[in-house]
């Protein structure tokens, strides 16, 4: 036998407010990242990036090849 347990439904106004102040201390936090960072990100990005490509390729010629 399956019981269904009835949330109670919480309020829009409720859920907005505790959205907006969950959202202000994130951004009271943040800090804009230095250049040396940001091109740190971009590095590691950009090789992921192409990691997938390769991997993808690979896949790709394989698939080819054996079908």
């Amino acid at each position: 036998m399956i019981i269904y347990l009835m949330e109670e439904e919480i309020p829009l106004k409720t859920r907005a407010t505790a959205f907006f102040n969950k959202s202000k201390r994130v951004w009271m936090i943040l800090k804009k990242p230095t250049r040396e960072e940001f091109f740190a990100i971009a590095k590691i990005s950009a090789i992921g990036i192409l990691a997938v490509g390769f991997l993808g390729f690979l896949i790709s010629i394989s698939m080819s090849y054996f079908f």
